[in-house]
């Protein structure tokens, strides 16, 4: 049976990770490598990378590691041409570049909110505006970017920066994916929710919970209806079939990976 991405070239941005587990973009890259895709692995250092490469790596995949910052205009169309010289095309692109910064509408700083913007949503911008071209050249293409449950309900931290900028990931998809789907190109979004990745121990425990990783993780799990929290390999999932074939009839639309937490009411 051909696998689902047999041939297909992929870029994964946040391909790397902070800590051991499955973050969303090491997990994208091993579940892609797994379905046959060529993956062109981005993130800002190589030594998040190490764990990433090894494990595609393992599943036979075929996976080039590239140092660029995203959110750097010359240096994310330095890098599609660099997938292009090394594979040939670009056929794929996942966007999982992005992270949380606390902070309200009346206490946060200026610089705070225009670095979450640049992170978390010119990224996005800079990454499809270096990718469509290509795409449209051949009249094919799936790009999926990963947004937030975050960007949908308040998820318990006044994070007004990330919420605002996911929420604009969202429609910045579906407002890409019309424009671009007569010329072959599907635009969908990931939106992960409590997910258990190793941002969680690292960073979000000294954020909201005084560095007690069990006091996050019990928070967490109690807004989730399903009990308990998923992890990147989830996303990856998602991420996986909006990029097959199997999602040939998909476009501007999401899917949700939150075990129903963003439905509830309280």
């Amino acid at each position: 049976m051909m696998r689902r991405l047999e041939e297909k070239v992929a870029i994964v941005t946040g391909a790397g990770c902070v800590g051991p587990g499955w973050g969303n973009g090491r997990a994208t890259c091993v579940r892609f490598a797994q379905e046959g895709a060529k993956i062109f692995a981005v993130d800002l250092r190589m030594d998040t990378m190490a764990e990433t490469l090894a494990l595609a790596r393992a599943e036979g995949g075929d996976i080039e590691p590239y140092i660029c910052d995203v959110t750097d205009r010359s240096a994310v169309e330095a890098m599609v041409a660099q997938c292009q010289e090394r594979f040939g095309t670009v056929d794929i692109l996942v966007n999982n570049v992005g992270g949380s910064a606390k902070g309200g509408a009346a206490a946060l700083e200026e610089e705070v909110w225009d670095r979450q913007m640049d992170f978390n949503l010119k990224s996005i911008f800079l990454t499809c505006r270096a990718a469509l071209p290509v795409m449209e050249a051949k009249g094919s293409g799936s790009i999926v970017n990963v947004s937030s449950t975050s960007g949908m309900r308040y998820t318990g931290s006044p994070q007004v920066a990330y919420a605002s900028a996911k929420a604009a990931v969202i429609q910045f998809s579906r407002v890409t994916a019309v424009e671009f789907a007569p010329k072959g190109i599907r635009v969908n979004t990931v939106v992960p929710g409590q997910l258990h990745t190793p941002m969680v121990e690292t960073r979000l425990a000294g954020q909201r919970a005084g560095g007690d990783v069990d006091a996050l993780l019990a928070s967490r799990v109690r807004r989730i209806p399903m009990g308990w929290m998923g992890d990147g390999r989830d996303t990856a999932n998602a991420a996986l079939f909006l990029a097959s074939d199997e999602a040939r009839f998909v476009t501007g639309t999401e899917i949700v990976v939150d075990g129903g937490m963003s439905v509830r009411c309280d």
